[in-house]
């Protein structure tokens, strides 16, 4: 009899931040023979779908003893979860205000001027589980050896960097369990990008930013950007098709890269490129109005939400505006703009000691007024933020729980001109988040809902030492 795979994810998409479970019988060989192990090959590919048949791809190799049922039950969770990571840089063959990103041309995600691929994000999966026992070759009747032809392979898998949260409603068939993504293949008006954060959003003029999609096939073809002004009236449409071209691809074709995409869709990111949306921007049109957002299929069918990025308006008060972006629970990025009272704080830290007054290795003592007493040898400086938002509605409460838990949280510089040799360091600066709690609002028990948040530049600013 066969090795059987009675149990395995109800689904092939797989958030690696779930418990990815398989359960393996023999019932002949576990019956009759004695130090039996089941065997687990995980192939793990990162270009495209893993070829079992060879050792190219294999990243571990697993063995379990029968359970007292007689079944291996493996969970891989700990393993896939090491082979996928954030995104934090363009794919190369992505664009930034025209320059096509390379290896000696790279570029921030957020800044991206239409598509990129992702680099770090989605992999594909699949294991080839086998069994062991003692005799298994029968020239060797005491060493345990794999037994021949009795291999069995399971689908292909796409993990990508995503978590599922203990609310995430679970599907249970023929005991193999999951979470249902089809809702994030974009397929139906219904279907959603990589994001928890409410269908209107906001944005300042200079912001960057991007969505992600899963894209599994050729359905998307273009996405739709509708830009309105401030009466809500239609100023300008423009679509971006899904091609090679734009930073995507033209046809499919099992490229693990451009399974997941980014589309940079903020003010920024399209004064980048698009000289529509820049003669908005000279005009004043734009200024108060929206840009929205809606993918479609080959056939001309809407197969998303419409989102709306509205464009705040000039704070008359002053208040710096301050844009965070953070890892999401699809492993995408979500983004906010404080554009409310903020206040910046700097902690130092110095090393002291104490200077011999005047000169002492001249020919005469001079008497320096400046040297002497305790000195700074050298001063680290750290720096914290705290902002608030404006007033929000209860569907931002998702997005601001995922900030409170998300373990990348930068601050994001808006659109500014380059040179042609700038590096685009000042854009992207990592930060930690302080705020250790968070307390949801709601309409019905505070009305008015505010929050505050407060972080701290990683980077440590470092003096001049003497």
């Amino acid at each position: 009899m066969a090795t059987i795979i009675d149990q395995e994810p109800l689904y092939s998409q797989l958030p690696v931040g779930q418990d990815v479970v398989f359960t393996v019988s023999n019932n002949t060989i576990v019956a009759n023979q004695t130090k039996v192990k089941f065997i687990a090959e995980v192939h793990i590919s990162s270009t495209t779908f893993p070829n079992l048949s060879t050792a190219t791809d294999i990243v571990g190799t697993f063995k379990t003893t029968p359970n007292n049922a007689g079944v291996g039950i493996f969970n891989f969770r700990n393993i896939v979860e090491n082979y996928v990571k954030a995104d934090n840089m363009a794919r190369n063959g992505s664009e930034y205000k025209g320059a096509t990103t390379s290896d000696d041309s790279p570029h921030p995600l957020h800044l991206i001027d239409k598509y990129s691929g992702n680099i770090n994000a989605m992999r594909y999966m699949a294991i080839q589980f086998k069994i062991e026992y003692l005799g298994a070759d029968a020239a060797y009747p005491d060493v345990v050896n794999i037994a021949s032809g009795n291999a069995v392979n399971s689908i292909n898998y796409s993990l990508f960097n995503g978590y599922l949260k203990y609310s995430d409603k679970i599907n249970l068939f023929n005991s193999n369990f999951g979470y249902d993504l089809t809702s994030y293949n974009l397929s139906s008006t219904s279907d959603s990008f990589l994001t928890n954060a409410p269908v209107d959003l906001y944005a300042n003029l200079e912001d960057y930013g991007t969505f992600a999609f899963l894209a599994p096939n050729d359905n998307l073809s273009f996405i739709r950007l509708t830009y309105k002004d401030s009466s809500g009236s239609t100023i300008g449409t423009e679509d971006i098709d899904r091609t090679t071209a734009n930073g995507a691809y033209t046809t499919y074709n099992d490229d693990i890269g451009m399974s997941l995409i980014y589309f940079g869709c903020y003010p920024a990111n399209l004064q980048n490129w698009s000289s529509t949306f820049q003669a908005l921007v000279s005009a004043g049109t734009i200024q108060g109005g929206s840009i929205q957002i809606v993918a479609w299929d080959n056939s001309s069918n809407k197969i998303s939400k419409s989102y709306t990025i509205n464009l705040n308006c000039p704070d008359l008060k002053g208040f710096e505006s301050i844009r965070l972006t953070w890892l999401n629970q699809w492993g995408a990025w979500d983004y906010y703009t404080f554009t409310k009272k903020s206040t910046r704080s700097i902690s130092t830290k110095g090393t002291t000691y104490t200077q011999l007054e005047g000169t002492w290795n001249e020919s005469t003592y001079k008497l320096n007024g400046y040297k002497g007493g305790k000195k700074s040898f050298r001063v680290n400086a750290t720096e914290k933020i705290k902002m608030n938002t404006n007033f929000v509605s209860e569907d931002n409460n998702t997005m601001f729980d995922e900030l409170i838990n998300s373990p990348e949280v930068y601050m994001l510089d808006g659109y500014q001109s380059d040179v042609s040799i700038a590096a685009l360091n000042q854009y992207v600066t990592p930060v930690r988040l302080t705020t250790s709690s968070f307390t949801k609002k709601t309409v019905a028990n505070d009305r008015l809902i505010q929050y505050t948040f407060e972080v701290e530049k990683s980077k440590t600013l470092r003096t001049q030492s003497i």
